[in-house]
């Protein structure tokens, strides 16, 4: 009878694993992901800003309805035509500021977004609860 010659047993490949994440944890630690911040810089506090809505944002309620400064308006031309929105220079048209209702569904935000792009608007902001703090 021959004697089957014995295979070499295979490296456990679980300790290279374990070795290269300590190897990644260790240098996470031990060096710095982003430049430090200047020591002689200090940060904006923001937490004693007056918050309140522009004055001349359109309004979007829940069920899908605009209005702006207390009146309903038709559509979102009609807002552009009302309001003394300014136009910035080198921008092709002016800058729309939307207050939604947190219920208002997120299709109707775009589309009314679109409506007032291609009626001339050349940017619309959102304006957030965060915004407003």
């Amino acid at each position: 009878m021959r004697t089957r010659p014995k295979r070499a047993a295979r490296e456990p490949t679980i300790a290279l694993i374990n070795i290269v994440f300590l190897m990644l944890v260790f240098f996470m630690v031990a060096g710095t992901l982003a430049a430090p911040l200047d020591g002689d810089v200090t940060l904006v506090e923001t937490q004693d800003l007056e918050g309140r809505a522009p004055p001349d944002a359109l309004v979007v309620h829940a069920d899908g309805r605009l209005s702006y400064r207390g009146r309903d308006v038709v559509s979102a031309g009609a807002y552009l035509e009302l309001s003394e929105a300014e136009t910035r220079p080198g921008e092709d048209g002016p800058t729309i500021r939307i207050v939604p209702d947190r219920n208002l569904d997120a299709s109707a935000l775009v589309r009314i977004a679109g409506e007032l792009r291609s009626a001339g608007a050349a940017r619309v902001l959102v304006v957030t609860e965060r915004g407003l703090e």
